[in-house]
């Protein structure tokens, strides 16, 4: 029985050390009760796109932060788009990262007259008017993604984070930008999917903070109660963003938990 408890204490603390965010984090006063427009402040893609310069464009006209996705084009140019695929957005059966970007803005978004944007010329926009939360987009091994990126992001004179699902692109700010404020996104992988994976079910408990050792962790709302999220909250008292809130009640339902509001659908 001894040696039971003794195995189960070495795991518990274990799990804690793999767990555990940043201890000593950066300054993030200006986020924290952000409410952060999803892609933008579009309008479900009938004539304002999701991640398009009219749709960050009205979220700063709103005055709401903006949450974009950042992905790099064949040619290594950093755009902003969120699926890896051009299938729902451009009806193209084409990666993102196989086309160059002179081949990207000539696509329509969602049937509109808006285009995919360059990062820069979504930052130039922006202009440091509203925070920003940037998800670097990566589904490989490749630090040459959060690189370009940053390339972009170091000389932006606003106030902006950065999150990925990819631990490795926040071990790339871990070691290159410390002072930059960096969030793990997560969910549970295993529900979402409807697959008892055991890698997505580590994955979704955040074991691979190890690697990224976040400064916040970004989250499905509907899994608010996730004891890896509380851990994270409780224990090491991580902020946490919480993602995507559709409507005033989902908001009720996430403020005790979340400190950053990632929406759609809805002004909060």
């Amino acid at each position: 029985m001894k040696t039971l408890l003794l195995i189960i204490c070495i795991l518990l603390l274990l799990y804690l050390f793999l767990l555990h965010p940043r201890m000593r984090r950066p300054d993030a006063d200006i986020f924290r009760g952000c409410f952060f427009a999803h892609r933008g402040l579009h309008d479900g893609n009938v004539s304002v796109p999701e991640n398009s310069l009219a749709a960050f464009s009205r979220a700063v006209e709103n005055g709401y932060g903006i949450e974009m996705d950042v992905q790099l084009s064949a040619d290594g140019i950093p755009v902003v788009f969120h699926d890896a695929t051009l299938s729902r957005m451009c009806s193209i059966d084409r990666r993102v990262d196989s086309m160059t970007f002179d081949e990207l803005r000539r696509l329509s978004l969602a049937d509109s007259s808006e285009h995919i944007p360059s990062f820069e010329e979504a930052l130039r926009l922006v202009a440091g008017r509203v925070p920003l939360l940037v998800e670097i987009k990566m589904d490989r091994m490749d630090f040459n993604i959060p690189q370009k990126i940053d390339s972009l992001l170091s000389s932006y004179t606003g106030s902006y984070c950065v999150e990925s699902f990819h631990p490795a692109a926040l071990l790339w700010y871990r070691k290159n930008r410390p002072q930059i404020f960096r969030g793990q996104l997560s969910t549970n992988f295993n529900i979402e999917n409807h697959t008892p994976d055991p890698f997505q079910f580590l994955f979704g408990k955040m074991v691979l903070n190890v690697i990224s050792r976040p400064d916040f962790i970004s989250y499905n709302w509907r899994f608010k109660n996730d004891p890896s999220l509380q851990l994270c909250r409780r224990i090491f008292g991580s902020d946490c963003a919480g993602w995507v809130i559709r409507s005033p009640q989902e908001l009720t339902s996430c403020q005790k938990t979340f400190q950053m509001y990632i929406f759609e659908d809805f002004l909060p």
